[in-house]
């Protein structure tokens, strides 16, 4: 019997904490968190309640050590260092954003955002900020650039999910993309973070009114190439990219991580063949009233309070549920993307199961379905810890899209 089995086994018993364990290890192979850090932090971590104390414990020690190395004047130290730190406080943000503290809240994520702007800004100009022009406000963004020569080069947009904060796209096929000598455009959509926590904008179906502003706005740069625009979408992105990419055509070549279909089947699932029948009925006093018997429960009032949210924090439930059903591609949708798709295709795909072979087989010819496997450590959602191994495959399918 092998003893070293906490690769399957989990470091925590809470597969929430065991699977976020998995994804801030996974961002050391691209130097957004540092392998000892995440291990002595976990090591600290007793349970949910304790798990916020901690990784504030550990954001504010990288923090302290990022502002001595830049009084140094060793910038690059610095800047890597505060994304460190950035990804700790992130930690602590998604705690928060789960609960009802919005003071707490609001100081974690200034204090996020605070480290991943100073990440940006300790690279010589290589990276600059670029706000998208949409609806009467901006989408606030970052082009990162391999340096500041301002050469024309290809660019990976990179388009997030539900919950994730903008300094995880890093090492989500920013650093793999920079590496490569490619342009990488990171930004916070409608219901991302900022957008949420600071402005209130919640998310929407139709991507494609967020995507093609940030191709306009692209497409005018003269460090930006036009013609080897590519796009990638990591978890809920997984199905907003290939909505998008049904109406949206300058893309040469898309990722989508997982692919998705239809983003409602984790809400469905959870509630029960009586509940789905009364939504699909549209007996909507029914279905608020035994939604409001199901919430007194406090763990779940909490789930679906923090999940609500960025769908616009609605009060009736009848109106959220059927919402959230709209964030589907129907044949309509589908038979209107012309790029080729890469879909990630991870064993043991906890959130959206058997969705990533759905969207390639209704693609076709248009899509490639590529698996990872828990033999490789590539499995769960989003492959968290093999991310260099997603590189790999992602940037070299990417590659072959490419016009010469």
């Amino acid at each position: 019997m092998p003893s070293n089995q906490v690769f399957s086994r989990g470091f925590f018993r809470d597969r929430d904490l065991d699977y976020e364990t998995r994804v801030v290890l996974g961002a050391a192979v691209h130097g957004a968190s540092e392998i000892g850090e995440v291990l002595a932090t976990v090591d600290r971590v007793e349970g949910r309640v304790d798990w916020r104390r901690q990784w504030t414990q550990t954001a504010r020690r990288a923090r302290v050590s990022a502002d001595s190395q830049r009084s140094r004047g060793d910038a690059r130290g610095a800047g890597m260092a505060y994304l460190r730190a950035a990804t700790y406080w992130a930690c602590v943000v998604d705690d928060f954003a789960e609960g009802d503290d919005s003071d707490g809240l609001r100081q974690a994520f200034e204090a996020h955002r605070e480290c991943w702007d100073a990440f940006v800004d300790s690279f010589d100009g290589a990276h600059v900020r670029v706000d998208v022009p949409y609806e009467g406000t901006t989408l606030p963004g970052y082009l990162l650039r391999p340096d500041a020569s301002g050469a024309l080069r290809p660019t990976l947009v990179l388009t997030n999910g539900s919950d994730a904060a903008i300094s995880a796209q890093w090492s989500n096929g920013a650093a793999g993309a920079l590496a490569r000598g490619w342009n990488a455009f990171v930004y916070d959509g409608p219901g991302q973070q900022s957008m949420l926590f600071e402005r209130g904008v919640p998310f929407r179906p139709d991507w494609e009114a967020v995507l093609t502003p940030v191709v306009d706005t692209l497409v005018a740069r003269p460090d930006v190439d036009a013609g080897r625009l590519m796009a990638y979408g990591v978890s809920q992105g997984g199905y907003w990219v290939p909505r998008a990419l049904a109406y949206e055509h300058r893309f040469v070549a898309a990722v989508a991580d997982p692919g998705v279909v239809d983003v409602s089947t984790r809400w469905m699932l959870a509630l029960g063949s009586s509940m789905r029948g009364l939504l699909d009925r549209g007996e909507r006093a029914a279905f608020n009233r035994d939604m409001r018997m199901a919430t007194l429960l406090p763990g779940l009032r909490r789930t679906l309070t923090y999940r609500s949210r960025p769908y616009g924090s609605r009060d009736d439930w009848f109106d959220l549920f059927s919402e959230v059903r709209t964030y589907a591609l129907d044949d309509e949708t589908l038979g209107r993307i012309t790029t080729p798709v890469l879909v990630t295709n991870p064993e043991g795909e906890q959130f959206w199961p058997g969705q990533p072979e759905q969207l390639a087989k209704l693609l076709g010819d248009r899509a490639e379905l590529v698996d990872f496997t828990a033999a490789e450590g590539a499995n769960l959602h989003c492959q968290p810890l093999a991310r260099q191994l997603t590189d790999e495959r992602m940037f070299g399918w990417l590659t072959t899209q490419l016009p010469r």
